[in-house]
């Protein structure tokens, strides 16, 4: 796939390092949250989060879900393209899909969707986005343009027929 038809926007580039590799040799399930998390943070540059916007105005943002999707591997060495996209926000929290392509082949890698939010750290409370950073983020979503819902997001775990489970139907 060529990077035009990469969808969302490109916040991040990387390389699979040596001791992200695990006993599979491929790249260990905590190093993607990493990768994603290292894309949170470029973004988060973008919108004014920056590590004086956190000293100054005592504000940051704390993720309180998120859902990873592994869709193929990827090795030691092998670079990647991390983008995002917004799917939704208000006042105080922001929802945005990042997805994970490898840089040459194109290829999608894994998907991350998070939830964030604006939290003031004096009282360790959600709290409104100031409007510089609310704007922003509006402007971010605008320049996305229109694109798919993605079929990773929202995503919930079940098996279709399971031989055990410890689920108790309330019917």
């Amino acid at each position: 796939m060529p990077q035009s038809e990469m969808l969302g926007i490109e916040v991040v580039r990387g390389q699979v390092l040596p001791e992200w590799i695990d006993i599979n040799n491929h790249m260990n399930v905590a190093y993607y949250v990493l990768a994603f998390d290292q894309g949170v943070d470029h973004l988060w540059t973008r919108f004014g989060i920056s590590d004086e916007y956190i000293e100054d105005h005592r504000n940051s943002t704390f993720a309180v879900e998120s859902h990873i999707t592994w869709q193929r591997e990827i090795s030691e060495g092998e670079p990647y393209i991390v983008t995002s996209q917004i799917l939704a926000y208000d006042d105080k929290r922001i929802h945005q899909f990042m997805r994970m392509y490898h840089a040459n082949e194109g290829y999608l890698v894994a998907t991350a969707e998070w939830m964030n939010l604006h939290v003031d750290l004096d009282v360790r409370r959600v709290a409104p986005w100031p409007t510089r950073i609310r704007e922003r983020i509006a402007e971010y979503a605008a320049e996305q343009g229109e694109q798919p819902w993605p079929d990773e997001a929202g995503k919930k775990m079940h098996i279709e027929k399971p031989l055990f489970t410890a689920k108790v139907d309330m019917e």
